[in-house]
């Protein structure tokens, strides 16, 4: 059987098939199909229709060949875009886990280089895999044994109906757990089915207690009510702990199961999960109490979740205090004596040359370290666990010649040294009779420091006669004639000010003065001064406008307004004139005089970055390793402390670091909470808590930020919302710890103090400059061109040769200089860089360096409300 072609050659159906394998044909009306196997594409002669065949037509006919259909193309899938620029989010989805490789690239290196080969890979990833097993097994070391560290459990009731040592009770029998070491503060528990043993802490709704509690221990629980919200005192609560740092948390809610309908639990639950992950958004369920398996759940967590810690923290040596015994047999006129407190060493190792601090006794040395460790056959009575025999301590460490001191500043006899080095160079003694402008004194009847002013003079005029003309004659155009310089001012360059304004003048919109013109500065040379009458009531009547615009704009925070009879050169005798308040030099000289008494004595920290490292290496070496059992003997304690002593309240002794008992100007961020009803006003009395310690401080607010001279200028009040730096003299605290502001509360009575304000420490420096700042500001009362007559900025003719040399701006951005001075009441001419409008006000900047005050400890008997204003000395 054959086909005859269109050249009417024959075609054997052998061929036709062979050539039909891989091509789809069909049917007319018969839908194309996808799905076409490989049998149905092998088609023999009975699938060729009729019209193919021989000898065969569908109309009688040759019948013509069917076009060639294409598949679709929509199927294709395309290669994905590879991008260099990837996001960092992006390349984690496609990690999906992976372990990448924690060098950079070098840009030098070839592709084939880049790339690692499988092996190196594997090799890699098992290091870092082994890298972070050692550190995972080392941070839960301390709790593994018999002797092992047991882990401390805050319980923080945040409702007012809610009972910690009932929810205490029911989580130990959810494991079948009893309490073999009750004390009095404090609730021991022995875990055999995960063998660790937990410290419980229950606390009542206290906010210094419950910080104590939370900020030593390694998991803290919250008990919410299922009927009563926290209300005001319980989000307090959670502000401060997640402020002042946390380890791990978990929530858990107490008597669900009194919620009727039962089916309105759940609805419960979720309200309270969505409360709580607003403080705290990682947690992912609220256990119930009433449910033991969620209680054996609870217990499952504590026991073998690894604590993450608090970074300050962990970087100190702590301990939990179990036991504090004190002298029996002193004499009544001891004032001191050794003390010796108990408990597991936890952070970093426990050196006996570092100073340790307990609660809010105060900073003390160690006279020594012994063991403590609690023998398996005496672990279960409760009568030896409270006194340790004496005969069986092994002294562990005993301090050298290298311990620490409790001085906070450095001796006398160092700091004489260094003044009499520094005052050894005697300086020619001059008068001063002008004010200081960044480093120099620029004197009344010294003008080198600025060109020659050119004169306006009429035509013919010789030098000779030139000189009779003190300053400009009439600007009449009838006698005047071409000026030396066209606009009649000087060339200055226009620095940097803290208002940015237009550059130059609109010449295009000045009409050049006419002979017939009258004169827009009359009577320069023939000025009178008003009668006292008149000036005293244009005074108030400009005064009384400027208050008015100052409450609306609060253009001029800074703004000062000087009496009449108050003379601005004894007012303003310690100020300064700054070219530029962030590039200008600050010369230190003149403020010797003026530092406080203590100020050489302070600890000098040149480089705060270097000094902090070396402090950290020499923590992590020596000393008594985390984990172990010690008592502690205290020398020179107080013995009136025992009174204050409260075994049912966490007490915590921390180490501090190197250094960390000596006082310097410390620096702390500080952001004053939006909700905060009023302002805070700089040097207002507040309680900080930084880490282990609280004080009361006075504390300078001034501007955040790097400058390149160290300047910073005083912020007379912190507005809410606004952050600002808080200095003031304190004990140093290394690297960057959270810190909380307080203030004794009004609105909540139970409360004594209340949350204002958050922050963090920052590097320490006494050669940071805090500049308050005084703007006098002056009414321009006749303008001419860039010439200027300015009046109620000074009330007498000293005042203005005073203070010349100081730049003039204006609130619209214009700089000049004051030319000369008119009259006795202090009016002067002023010259600028352009025209300034009639509406403006010049200003004059000056500069004053204020020095930090004193902080003393807080130690909670007072909150410092009352007598906080009679304490604080006038502000300069």
């Amino acid at each position: 059987m054959s086909i005859i072609c269109r050249n009417g050659h024959k075609i054997s159906a052998k061929i036709i098939a062979a050539r039909h394998k891989n091509i789809e044909t069909r049917t007319p009306g018969v839908p194309f199909h996808r799905s076409t196997t490989k049998s149905q594409k092998l088609t023999n002669l009975a699938s060729v229709p009729f019209r193919f065949k021989a000898g065969g037509s569908a109309s009688g006919g040759m019948a013509p060949m069917t076009e060639h259909h294409h598949r679709n193309t929509t199927k294709v899938s395309h290669k994905p875009f590879k991008s260099r620029h990837a996001t960092k989010s992006l390349i984690r989805d496609l990690a999906k886990g992976k372990v990448d490789g924690t060098e950079a690239k070098s840009n030098r290196r070839t592709p084939h280089q880049q790339v690692m080969s499988k092996f190196d890979r594997k090799n890699q990833a098992r290091q870092i895999r082994q890298i972070k097993h050692q550190q995972n097994v080392k941070s839960s070391s301390i709790f593994a044994g018999q002797n092992g560290a047991p882990r401390v459990i805050a319980v923080i009731p945040l409702c007012k109906d809610m009972d910690a040592v009932a929810a205490l009770q029911k989580l130990n029998q959810a494991v079948d757990a009893e309490p073999f070491w009750p004390l009095e503060g404090h609730l021991r528990v022995r875990v055999d089915r995960f063998k660790q043993t937990l410290v419980y802490v229950p606390v009542q709704r206290d906010l210094i207690i419950a910080l104590d509690a939370c900020r030593l221990a390694d998991f803290v629980v919250f008990l919410l009510s299922p009927t009563e919200e926290p209300g005001e005192e319980g989000e307090l609560l959670l502000k401060t702990i997640e402020g002042q740092g946390v380890s791990n948390v978990l929530t858990m809610v107490q008597n669900l199961d009194s919620v009727e309908p039962a089916k309105r639990r759940p609805q419960v639950v979720a309200s309270l999960k969505s409360y709580i992950t607003h403080f705290f958004p990682n947690q992912e369920k609220v256990l119930s109490l009433d449910a033991e398996g969620e209680c054996s759940n609870a217990i499952r967590s504590l026991c073998t979740t690894t604590p993450k810690g608090i970074k300050w923290r962990e970087d100190r040596s702590w301990m939990l205090v179990e036991n504090a015994q004190w002298p029996s047999n002193v004499l009544e006129a001891s004032v001191e004596g050794e003390v010796v407190v108990t408990g597991v060493v936890r952070g970093r190792g426990l050196k006996a040359n570092r100073l340790v601090q307990v609660g809010e006794w105060g900073y003390f040395q160690i006279e020594k370290i012994t063991d403590a460790t609690i023998s398996v056959s005496n672990k279960r009575k409760a009568d030896e666990m409270a006194v340790d025999e004496a005969k069986d301590e092994e002294v562990l460490e005993v301090p050298d010649v290298e311990q620490e001191d409790l001085a906070g500043l450095a001796p006398d006899e160092a700091t004489m040294e260094d003044v009499d080095d520094a005052l050894s160079v005697p300086e020619a003694p001059t008068e001063k009779r002008g004010v200081l402008l960044d480093d120099h004194h620029y004197f009344s009847d010294d003008e080198t420091h600025m060109p020659d002013a050119p004169k306006r003079l009429p035509k013919g005029t010789s030098s000779y006669q030139s000189a009779w003309f003190l300053g400009e004659i009439s600007d009449s155009g009838s006698d005047s004639g071409d000026a030396v310089d066209d606009e009649g001012d000087l060339d200055m360059e226009v620095l940097a000010l803290p208002q940015d304004g237009l550059e130059g003048l609109d010449k295009a919109t000045l009409k050049e003065p006419t002979e017939a013109a009258p004169s827009e500065y009359p009577q320069s040379e023939m000025f009178l001064d008003p009668s006292p009458d008149d000036e005293a009531a244009q005074l108030a009547e400009y005064r009384a406008q400027r208050k008015t615009e100052a409450n609306e704009d609060l253009e001029f925070p800074d703004e000062i307004e000087l009496h009449p009879n108050v003379l601005a050169r004894e007012r303003f005798v310690r100020y300064r004139g700054l070219k530029s308040l962030r590039t200008s030099h600050w010369e230190t000289s003149e403020d010797r005089a003026h530092e406080p008494e203590e100020w050489n004595r302070l600890l000098q920290v040149p480089d705060y970055k270097r000094a902090k490292k070396q402090i950290d290496n020499d923590s992590l070496i020596g000393g008594i390793q985390p984990g172990k059992r010690v008592h502690v003997h205290l020398r020179n304690v107080p013995l009136v402390l025992q009174q204050t002593y409260n075994p049912t309240q966490p007490l915590a002794l921390y180490s501090l670091l190197r250094h960390e008992q000596k006082r310097t100007v410390v620096n702390y961020s500080i952001t004053l909470s939006s909700d905060h009803p009023s302002p805070l006003r700089s040097k207002e009395e507040l309680i900080l808590q930084c880490g282990s310690r609280r004080f009361f401080i006075n504390p300078m607010f001034s501007q955040s930020g790097n400058t390149p001279n160290n300047v910073h200028k005083f912020l007379r009040y912190l507005h809410p919302g606004q952050t600002a730096i808080a200095s003031f003299v304190a004990p140093i605290t290394w690297g960057s710890v959270p810190a909380l502001f307080f203030q004794p509360s009004i609105s909540m009575p139970g409360t004594s103090l209340g949350l204002i304000a958050t922050g963090t420490s920052l590097p320490a420096s006494t050669s940071r400059v805090i500049a308050k700042r005084v703007i006098l500001t002056g009414h321009p009362y006749k303008i001419h061109k860039k010439l200027v007559t300015v009046r109620y900025m000074f009330f007498n003719k000293e005042d203005v040769q005073w203070f010349k040399a100081l730049q003039l701006w204006t609130k619209r951005g214009r700089s000049g200089f004051i030319k000369e001075s008119l009259g006795t009441h202090g009016y002067f001419k002023a010259t600028f860089d352009g025209k300034i409008n009639p509406q403006d006000a010049v200003g004059v900047s000056l500069y004053k360096r204020v020095w930090p005050r004193e902080a003393r400890p807080w130690t909670g008997a007072e909150t410092g409300g009352e007598s906080r204003e009679e304490e604080m000395p006038p502000g300069g």
